[in-house]
Parts: structure tokens; C-alpha cells; sequence
């Protein structure tokens, strides 16, 4: 239930509508709060304070008219610049960075703060009254029939319009600047880090040293030997792209029902109505209410999000560097960028443990196995997806081997040393087979003698950068 929940927040922080109404509920409660509050002061107070003036009835009514017809043209104009900027970014960057532009809380306040004036402002209109207009019934103020001019209510849509004013011009700045293409990679880069720093120091139970240098290919010599025939398949009753995974739900339920389970998806892949979420173990400890209850801790829905996906992040990354080195587009700095940023999230990883495939509980029983995605998967990811585009620019290549590089020096004697020298030989292959001049090819091919220097240990990255220009800081 907490992944399905937490799952449905990120849809609400996702949409334009949540904090726009959650500030326009704030405006009404608190057009009722300031007139009741005239009502119980009077009018007296506004005489003691020389820099505000009493209104009269018309005149409350012209000024309250004006802040509300401006605030809702405003607003207007306000969200067709937000849609035409995001329809900017989806066209140039990818369909998939949409959800980065609608999570923008900026665009979000900016829009609640014109449409939450208008509407206090049209509330409090209506409460003012002339002497001459009768009312059916007593008016804040107490009195049957009298005029009625709520000044700290007209005071309060005052100071909402200045602030309107200020979140307009931050507006103005804000959406130029949100989808400036440096702008929008470093966040999503910045992104990739946090989920790093956050999703991977999770653990599901207690991690047992012993079981961390097994290899992916031998989960199953930890599990009973009737495992494959005796374990009851949980399937998902939906399709969709799984969101997150309640880590902790499966370790609870997998403790108390005295149950194996082996988690078959990571978040970010596509399940269909009826594929195997997990398998638990024994059959005869899995009731129907402990399938649901495993069911729960799923959480899937029509796109990919950040949440606990790493990779989604990486495929933004790798799609904004595919398109720039498009021949629309034809932006090799922009990819180069984007592989600084992809870069500086394997060196981050590098320094962190991988968790192992098997999970105990306190008194040191297997309870959960799901596999991790290994360092090398993300190294073979990152890379992978970038070479069909990067090997037909020759500045593009020779960038993607100065950040296999960097990445290098820090994973020395990490498993992900092989990985990198497989993509970095593939991405010589790819550009020489497809880049025209010699003296690109030369040029690539030089840098790609000196990674593999780099990565075999023959020197270290101190004295390749002593050596040559591009470890020293150059590309």
C-alpha cells in the first residue's frame, strides 16, 4: 500500500492542479476569515494609520474589480506561455521530460497565485454593500441593513496583488531559464545523483557478507531445491510500467507468514496483466490474503518515473544527447553535456556498494531475493544507448572516451573495468566505420590507445594527465 501511495503523490506533485487548488481553498477559507474579522473590528482602526485610506462602497468595488479582471487575464496569458514552453521542451528534449516540466513548482505557485487573487477578490466583492442597499438579514458587522466596506479584507487582496506582481516577474525569468537546454540537463543530472545517494543505501533486511560475491547466474544455489515447483506465483492483476517496490512490506510479509520470495521485476520494466510480480515459497503459507497483500506492495502505472528507477533518469540524459547529435538539430555540445552528467553519476555509483541479490531477516533466514542491477549493467547502459549516435560525430567520440577515462580512474580494480573497456573498443569500431575523414579516425583512435592504458593500469590518470591534454582537463 505505502508504494501505491507514495506513487499517487508523485502523480499529484506531477500535475498542475494540486497546489493551484490547494491555494485556491487557502483563498476562499481565508476570504470568510478577513471579512468576518471586519466585521467583528469595524472600520475605526483605518483612521489611526495615515498611510491607508477608507474606502468607500464604489470605490472598494472598482479596486476589487480591477484586481480580479487582471489576475484571471493574467493567469491566462500565464498558462498558454507554460504550455507553449513545455511544448518547446517536449518537441526539442523528448517526449519523456514532460513530467520534469509539470513537477515544476514554480509554474505551479505562479499559476495558484493569479487564480487564488481572482478569487478572493470576487469573494470579498460581493460582501460589500452601500447605505442605500437593504439586506435581508444581519451583515458582519451586526446590523440589518447599513453599508458594509471590509477594509482588511480589501488590505489583505492589496498585498496579494503586490505579490502577484513579484511571482509575475519571477515567472518571466523563471520559464526562459527552466528550459535552457544547460539548465535542464544539470537538473536531471543533479536528480540522478540524489536517486543514487537515496535508492541505493536502501536494503531490504540484513545483508549477508558471504552472499555478496556470488554472480547474478547463481541466485538460485541459495534457494530450496524445490523452489521452482513448490512456490506460488503472485501476478499483477494490470499492466503498466512498475513504479516502486515496498521494500520493507516484503520483508515484513515474507517474516511473518514465514515465507521465500524471489522478486522478479525491478522498478522501470513493463509488466502485463498477468505476468509474475514475484514467486513465494511455501506453497501451503501463501493464503489469498497474503497475495493481496503482496500485490500491494506494487506499485505500476502508464509511464516510467524517477522514484526508484535510476535508469529512467540515464534514459533521459541519453535522449537529450541523441537528439542533439541528430542532423536536425546537430549539437554536439549539448551531448557532450549530457555525457559530463552521465559520467559524473557512474563515478558516483563507483563509490558505492551494490547491494547483494539475497536478503535475511534479523535472525539471519533468507527471505527475499531481488536482483540489483549490477555496475557493469549501468556502465553498459550509459554507453550502449549513446554509441549509435556518438560514433557518427568525431567530437562526440572523442568526449565519450575522455569520460570513460574519468570514469575509469575512479573504478580502478572495480569490476567495471572490463565493461568499459568493452564499450570504449565498440565505440572505436562504430566511429570508424562510420566517419569519413582519416585524420577523425587517427584522432580517436590515439585517445582510445591511451584509455586503454588508462584502464588496464599500465599508468595512472596523474600520469595521463601529465601526458596528454584531454585527461588534464581538455576535451
Amino acid at each position: 500500500m505505502k508504494a501505491r501511495l507514495l506513487a499517487f503523490w508523485d502523480d499529484l506533485l506531477s500535475s498542475y492542479w494540486f497546489i493551484p487548488s490547494l491555494m485556491t481553498i487557502g483563498a476562499v477559507v481565508l476570504s470568510f476569515v478577513t471579512t468576518k474579522v471586519d466585521g467583528v473590528v469595524g472600520s475605526d482602526w483605518i483612521d489611526n494609520i495615515s498611510w491607508l485610506y477608507a474606502n468607500k462602497p464604489n470605490g472598494a468595488r472598482v479596486l476589487l474589480s480591477t484586481i480580479a479582471g487582471s489576475m484571471i487575464g493574467v493567469a491566462g496569458v500565464t498558462f498558454s506561455i507554460t504550455i507553449v514552453a513545455v511544448v518547446y521542451a517536449s518537441g526539442q528534449y523528448g517526449p519523456r521530460l514532460l513530467t520534469n516540466f509539470m513537477r515544476d513548482q514554480g509554474n505551479q505557485v505562479t499559476l495558484g497565485t493569479f487564480i487564488a487573487t481572482f478569487l478572493y477578490s470576487l469573494l470579498v466583492l460581493r460582501t460589500i454593500r452601500a447605505a442605500d442597499e437593504g439586506y435581508g438579514g444581519e451583515n458582519p458587522a451586526g446590523d440589518l441593513v447599513g453599508p458594509f466596506v471590509p477594509h482588511i479584507a480589501i488590505v489583505t487582496a492589496l498585498v496579494f496583488a503586490l505579490a502577484s506582481i513579484a511571482v509575475l516577474i519571477f515567472f518571466i525569468h523563471h520559464i526562459p531559464e527552466s528550459i535552457h537546454v544547460s539548465n535542464v540537463t544539470a537538473g536531471i543530472g543533479k536528480e540522478l545523483q540524489h536517486k543514487i545517494d537515496t535508492v541505493f543505501p536502501e536494503r531490504i533486511g540484513v545483508a549477508d557478507p558471504g552472499d555478496e560475491a556470488r554472480e547474478s547466474e547463481e541466485i538460485l544455489t541459495g534457494m530450496p531445491a524445490d523452489f521452482g515447483d513448490e512456490a506460488e506465483p503472485i501476478t499483477a492483476n494490470s499492466a503498466g510500467y512498475l513504479q516502486g517496490i515496498d521494500a520493507d512490506a516484503l520483508m515484513h510479509l515474507a517474516t511473518s507468514h514465514d515465507l521465500l520470495l524471489r522478486v522478479r521485476y525491478r522498478p522501470g520494466d513493463f509488466v502485463s496483466e498477468g505476468d509474475t510480480l514475484l514467486h513465494a515459497w511455501p506453497l501451503e503459507r501463501v493464503t489469498e490474503e497474503s497475495s493481496s497483500k503482496l500485490r500491494m506492495a506494487f506499485a505500476w502505472g502508464n509511464q516510467r518515473t524517477a522514484r526508484q528507477d535510476v535508469r529512467f533518469l540515464i534514459n533521459e540524459l541519453v535522449e537529450i544527447a541523441a537528439r542533439a547529435l541528430s542532423p536536425g538539430i546537430n549539437d554536439p555540445f549539448t551531448a557532450m553535456g549530457c555525457m559530463d552528467w552521465l559520467g559524473a553519476a557512474l563515478k558516483r555509483l563507483a563509490d558505492r556498494d551494490i547491494p547483494s541479490a539475497f536478503r535475511h531477516d534479523e535472525e539471519g533466514r533468507l527471505r527475499v531475493v531481488a536482483q540489483p542491477t549490477s555496475y557493469e549493467e549501468f556502465v553498459a547502459h550509459v554507453f550502449s544507448q549513446l554509441r549509435p549516435y556518438v560514433a557518427a560525430d568525431r567530437n562526440a567520440s572523442l568526449h565519450a572516451l575522455k569520460v570513460m577515462g574519468e570514469v575509469g580512474s575512479r573504478v580502478e580494480k572495480h569490476e567495471g573495468m572490463a565493461e568499459l573497456r568493452r564499450q570504449a573498443d565498440a565505440l572505436l569500431d562504430g566511429a570508424e566505420s562510420v566517419l569519413a575523414m582519416e585524420a577523425d579516425k587517427v584522432a580517436i583512435r590515439d585517445r582510445h590507445g591511451d584509455l586503454l592504458r588508462l584502464l588496464s593500469g599500465e599508468v595512472s590518470f596523474e600520469q595521463l594527465a601529465a601526458e596528454t591534454t584531454w585527461a588534464g582537463g581538455t576535451a
